[in-house]
């Protein structure tokens, strides 16, 4: 039997640590030249697949490979694209497998969050039922850290090393300032439906800064919020606020909703930052500064967590040692054997056990009033931001790698998205 050709794409958000990944799987996969053939990459995601534009990265030097593991985004390009259900939309997975077909491709890597393992997990289904088995290992990729069943996600601890960093150096102008101008710090981070982000934001509580965080897991109180941040500037002379861009209403209203919608058909968010300060100076009247880290928080690769790198390209490599085996429809994932010290090994987890399903803060991790982060969840997050992982400098500024991606000759007809 010939060996077959890999394919790997990046899929939603990118991290400082995608890239990690992907230099993960070509390193390995480079490994096994007898058992995989070429490998090509999406461009721009799945929708590379669907439209027949495949890099082949065969035509990147080991060095150039290498430097992707300490080069921020994705590197293939990646898209907000998803695809609908098998019934809605069949005619785009079975796109997906004639160009696997035409392309002699029997491994699907597929790098990205909740709605990715759920492509994944769809495309090892079909490729069965039309004849075509496809070995789809879903390589886990999210800033919001809410994929179950891996004790934490690539690309988080990353995200929450910056936003640490970040709420306490903010912190530390706001309160040089405090007698006589700004009392009041907000800075807005990532988080739709899990506060794990903003979680990472009280661990300044650790080094004296008066914090208080608000988390898409606890309804808004507008009169409880006020009164704790009154209560703080009272005691400390200001206070920050870390507010997760999910945090809503009782009704279940985003305070940062825009009344628009993503290509996911997610509610458009930003704007809580701004929503919230100005709570702050209508009710206590004190003068403020906000911010929104945005795509500063999961660009930071100058900041990058050593473990989140560690960990980012060692499931990037376990995908592939795990199709080797034979292994399908799976996901690498990170277990936790200790905290303290920190040690961690590599397991797998079903996609049907991994697509559609989301990972809230548990409650033992938020303190009772709501607006702070126990000693439980500091213990879950200090490891997962410590080491550093510079990438190498040249004139001043992050040596990054920017690669050819040249794309392979079409052999299909064109395809219409949508």
């Amino acid at each position: 039997m010939s060996k077959k050709n890999a394919f790997y794409a990046q899929s939603g958000g990118v991290t400082a640590v995608i890239n990690a990944s992907a230099c993960g799987v070509i390193e390995t996969v480079r490994k096994h030249p007898d058992r995989i053939g070429k490998l090509y990459a999406g461009r721009n995601g799945i929708i590379g697949a669907l439209t027949e534009e495949l890099i082949d990265t065969s035509q990147e030097s080991d060095a150039t490979i290498a430097a992707l593991r300490h080069t921020p985004s994705g590197g293939f390009g990646s898209c907000r694209f998803k695809l609908k259900s098998l019934e809605d939309n069949r005619r785009e997975y079975e796109r997906l497998i004639e160009i696997f077909k035409a392309h002699d491709i029997g491994y699907f890597f597929y790098n990205g969050g909740g709605d990715s393992a759920d492509t994944c997990y769809k495309v090892s289904q079909l490729s069965e039922k039309m004849g075509y088995p496809v070995q789809a290992i879903h390589v886990p990729k999210t800033v919001d850290n809410d994929l179950p069943i891996t004790d934490n996600c690539p690309g988080f601890g990353s995200v929450a090393k910056y936003i640490a960093v970040s709420t306490l150096e903010a912190s530390f102008d706001v309160r040089s300032m405090a007698k006589t101008s700004t009392k009041v710090f907000v800075i807005e981070v990532m988080g739709r439906h899990a506060g794990w982000i903003a979680a990472a934001g009280g661990l300044v509580e650790d080094r004296g800064i008066p914090v208080v965080i608000l988390f898409p897991e606890v309804e808004f109180n507008q009169e409880k919020f006020i009164a704790r941040c009154s209560e703080m500037i009272d005691k400390f002379g200001y206070v920050t606020v870390v507010v997760s861009e999910g945090a809503h209403w009782p009704d279940g209203k985003f305070l940062a909703e825009q009344g628009t919608r993503d290509a996911f058909g997610h509610a458009q968010l930003g704007g809580a930052a701004p929503v919230v300060a100005n709570m702050i100076k209508d009710a206590l009247g004190h003068k403020f500064h906000w911010a929104v880290a945005d795509y500063l928080q999961r660009a930071a690769r100058h900041l990058a967590s050593a473990s989140d790198v560690e960990q980012a390209y060692a499931l990037g490599k376990a995908g592939v040692e795990f199709a080797l085996e034979g292994q399908n429809s799976i996901m690498p994932t990170v277990v936790r054997k200790s905290s303290s010290p920190y040690e961690w090994e590599i397991g797998k987890a079903p996609l049907s056990d991994v697509a559609n399903v989301e990972k809230m803060m548990p409650a033992e991790f938020i303190t009772e009033d709501g607006f702070g982060i126990t000693d439980a969840c500091k213990e879950y997050l200090y490891p997962l931001i410590k080491g550093e992982s510079y990438p190498p400098y040249r004139d001043g500024m992050p040596d990054y790698v920017t690669l050819k991606n040249e794309i392979l000759e079409k052999k299909l007809p064109e395809f219409t998205l949508g």
